[in-house]
């Protein structure tokens, strides 16, 4: 791939990295502002601490023609510059979405100097359903994509050539990344200001944002999804299936080495080995995940969700939702349980099945 020229800042020798952001009628507003205000605050605290003295994020709006576009929302968006005229000085080309994918395809121009450009920058990235621009131009395909939630059944019939995973937040593939819904633009945006910049400059600006730096969870954070690191060993893939689907079982390093036919001791060095984390970590999470899904869809006592859930009692599940949420289950529920009468629980069955498709993703 042919890498964008990136220039220096004359004062310090540190890499100045333009960005480049689509708008169209139509575009889903916090799509194309959150990155932004990323970058914005990236810049003021790289010029605040010494770093740069100019600008290391400029920034540049464009569409089919400068002017006015309007957003989804009716705001009116200037655009500086027209998709052609815009060829070697973009580092971060990043494509938004908007609440009507045929807003975001309407354009067969803007799909042609995309996928020209795909080759010429350094990082292409897509919010929300912009990554439906990326899969008409083929970009995506073969590759694991994700977007929002509510559209990843349709990107995913659409286009079956690429892989589509519903519940992350942002998922990088070599030099393009897409991300899920709307705010999820945001948490990408903060990882390519750390993958540039460094933890510290990134966190700097989830504070300033009152956002996390890594939120908990995925995007379909009342769904149930388990995200973890599930490993290729097919017979581990087996058991991290099974630990999903028996959330309530003894799952007990001991009980877990048996079904492997493993001692204790190698079973846990080869779980950790292979997954990154340990037995008893991953079915922690496996029984946050259930709590969760079980706190948003039912109107269960705390205790019951415990018990259901693998954990016993209420107070076990509280520490572990600290631990890994920061939250607490009634604070959780409070949060991501719906509004008004609670729907029909989700069959035992159904859970396991959609956390088994969850891991199967992987």
């Amino acid at each position: 791939m042919a890498q964008t020229p990136v220039s220096h800042d004359g004062a310090t020798g540190t890499k100045v990295r333009p960005i480049g952001v689509v708008a169209f009628d139509g575009v889903e507003v916090l799509d194309l502002t959150g990155p932004m205000e990323v970058f914005a605050l990236a810049n003021l605290g790289l010029q605040q601490t010494g770093t740069v003295s100019e600008n290391a994020y400029p920034t540049r709006v464009f569409a089919k023609a400068p002017g006015l576009v309007t957003a989804s929302c009716g705001l009116k968006i200037h655009a500086d510059t027209a998709y052609g005229d815009l060829t070697d000085d973009i580092d971060t080309l990043l494509i938004p979405g908007s609440p009507d994918v045929s807003a975001v395809l309407a354009d067969p121009d803007l799909q042609a100097w995309v996928r020209g450009m795909a080759g010429r920058v350094r990082r292409l990235v897509s919010v929300c359903t912009g990554a439906f621009l990326l899969a008409k131009t083929g970009l995506l395909d073969g590759l694991r994509a994700t977007t929002h939630w509510a559209y990843c059944d349709r990107l995913a019939a659409d286009y079956p050539s690429i892989s589509v995973e519903p519940d992350r937040i942002f998922l990088r593939e070599g030099h393009i990344a897409t991300s899920g819904g709307i705010t999820s633009g945001i948490d990408l945006a903060l990882s390519l200001v750390e993958e540039d910049w460094g933890r510290e400059m990134a966190l700097l600006g989830a504070r300033y944002m009152v956002v996390f730096l890594r939120r908990p969870g995925g995007q379909s954070q009342f769904s149930g999804y388990l995200v973890s690191e599930a490993t290729t060993h097919p017979d581990l893939r087996a058991l991290q299936m099974w630990i999903v689907e028996h959330p309530a079982e003894d799952l007990r390093n001991e009980v877990l080495a048996e079904r492997m036919a493993m001692s204790p001791r190698n079973f846990a060095r080869v779980f950790r080995m292979e997954t990154g984390m340990t037995p008893a970590k991953f079915v922690e999470k496996a029984r946050v995940d259930a709590a969760r899904h079980f706190l948003g869809i039912s109107d269960h006592l705390i205790e019951t969700v415990a018990r259901i859930s693998g954990f016993g009692d209420a107070e076990r599940m509280r520490r572990a939702f600290i631990r890994h949420l920061g939250v607490s289950p009634q604070d959780y529920r409070a949060r991501f349980g719906p509004p008004g009468p609670q729907p029909a629980p989700m069959a035992t069955e159904s859970y396991a099945a959609a956390l088994k498709a969850s891991l199967n993703a992987f």
